[in-house]
């Protein structure tokens, strides 16, 4: 009998139930969408209870469309979006939404551990900044500003963690989602009493850690009975979103290099130990392969970016490629394609919900510079994918300088499909572009090696070779390379000037 494995991501706009064969053959997928309630400007926050009515939806209409037996499925794993805060009761039952990766509302909190730590040391110690982005930060918020919560708060979770419990009733973390909650000394792979006590919070409200491959358990029969899995089915824990991708883009052994442009955007790869960059701009994450970690760099906006644009400046593409039954972002594409490298002077800073790396300041903002009357469309649609570039570009620069081979790079994500911006991140990178044949499903594949490995289907996360193959390389124009270079000095040195005026702009 041919044996299944069902991955789950819990992504940012929604959860995707994946079925792949033992072989790697993507078999059924299935998505479900939830609501994310953007407010106050720099929050953001999710209801729990839609994760679980997503991946049960998923995985009735992924098991109706396939007509497979659940008892061919051999594993469900799972994905999730990292960094947030989920205060469970000592039911496990949420007792406010879950505050997501994308929230800037805990910098004071952030500023507080710089203060008792110093940013050093904690970088040091979690391989990461202080920043509103994480986890730690969001609980000192919620104990700062809700303190009912905080009492009643028995433990802290990320969303795979809890739909791994709704499945099994088994409630822990494992080691890439632990990273993000920056409260684990990254050496030592424990929680870091230094860090919770600077912080001051309780130990005792964080999860007990395992590895990405640990069964959590079997699916359980009220479980089964809400998504149509067989009861017992092994529940494996997957990994971070981020770390699922890593796999799911082939980076199981040293210094392969990958970016993935999604809703945010990274450069990352595997290696043996951590990278400290002087200035703090990138961070490390314990990878889901054993002794691995994951020097890293993540920024806020980037499909993100392209989807705004899409919304705000192409209702036209939109209707047109309605009527086409085509993709509007073809036809954006097709523009962008018509202005020249540097979209004639115009530049776009990509800070719609603040930055991550490389800047690490909350308080950014978007912004066009450079408009003039004979600005056109075509200039801004492309001025846009250039923005997100020359921001990812700062961030392989600085593997660059530690020794890092960025000539070559896997490329996933959604945002990875258009031609048009694929040449650019080739010609301004200076990298061979390497497309990969499943970009939307990397994450998913990550999760379901994950879970290969957990039960024993697979030797190692080298399995990954089964499912992943390039399917487009892009190779950088010298020509185009020297011209993208004025246009970096003006991104960079627009940011700058502005940086002081962004926190007016609240």
């Amino acid at each position: 009998m041919t044996r299944y494995l069902l991955a789950h991501d819990l992504g940012t706009s929604g959860n995707k139930a994946t079925l792949f064969s033992e072989d790697g053959r993507l078999v059924s997928s299935a998505t479900a969408a939830y609501e994310t309630h953007f407010f106050n400007q720099n929050w953001a926050e999710q209801n729990p209870e839609d994760w679980w009515t997503a991946v049960c939806d998923s995985t009735r209409h992924m098991l109706s469309q396939s007509g497979i037996d659940p008892a061919s499925i051999a594993v469900v794993s799972f994905s999730g979006h990292m960094m947030g805060c989920l205060c469970l009761d000592r039911n496990g039952q949420p007792l406010r939404p879950h505050i997501l990766w994308a929230d800037q509302r805990a910098e004071k909190q952030a500023k507080q551990l710089d203060e008792a730590l110093t940013p050093q040391r904690f970088y040091r110690l979690t391989g990461h900044r202080s920043s509103a982005s994480y986890g730690l930060q969001k609980l000192m918020w919620v104990r700062d500003n809700e303190p009912d919560i905080y009492e009643r708060t028995e433990i802290v979770v990320n969303a795979k963690d809890w739909i791994v419990y709704r499945m099994t009733g088994q409630l822990m973390t494992e080691y890439s989602d632990a990273t993000s909650m920056t409260a684990l000394d990254l050496e030592q792979r424990v929680w870091s009493e230094e860090i919770l006590a600077a912080a001051r919070i309780d130990p005792d409200k964080l999860p007990e850690i395992v590895p990405s491959t640990h069964v959590a358990g079997g699916v359980t029969d009220s479980a089964a009975a809400a998504t149509g899995l067989a009861p017992g089915t092994p529940v494996v824990m997957g990994g971070g979103d981020g770390l699922c991708a890593t796999v799911g883009a082939g980076c199981v052994r040293e210094n392969v290099v990958h970016a993935c442009i999604g809703s945010s955007a990274w450069i990352s790869y595997a290696s043996r130990k951590p990278v400290f960059d002087e200035q703090m701009r990138t961070f490390n994450w314990i990878h889901i392969v054993p002794d691995m970690v994951c020097p890293c760099g993540t920024m806020q906006a980037a499909g993100q970016a392209y989807a705004w644009m899409k919304q705000t400046m192409a209702r036209h593409e939109a209707e047109l490629a309605a009527s086409r039954r085509i993709s509007p972002y073809q036809l954006i594409d097709e523009q962008a394609a018509q202005a020249p490298p540097g979209s004639n002077g115009l530049i776009f800073l990509p800070y719609l919900i603040g930055e991550r790396a490389p800047r690490w300041d909350p308080q950014a903002k978007g912004a066009f510079i450079g408009l003039n009357m004979s600005t056109t469309r075509a200039d801004m649609f492309r001025s846009v994918l250039e923005g997100v570039t020359f921001n990812l570009a700062i961030i392989a620069d600085i593997y660059r300088e530690h020794g890092v081979d960025i000539s070559r790079i896997n490329l996933i994500g959604g945002g990875a499909r258009g031609d048009v911006w694929c040449q650019i991140m080739a010609d301004v990178w200076s990298a061979e572009i390497n497309r990969l044949n499943y970009l939307d499903e990397a994450t998913s594949m990550g999760a379901a090696v994950t879970g290969g490995v957990g039960v024993g289907l697979y030797e190692d996360f080298t399995a990954i070779d089964r499912y992943i193959s390039v399917a487009n390389s892009f190779r950088p124009d010298p020509a185009r390379t020297a011209a993208y270079q004025p246009a970096r000095h003006n991104f960079e040195a627009c940011y700058q000037a502005l940086r002081p005026v962004f926190p007016q702009l609240r």
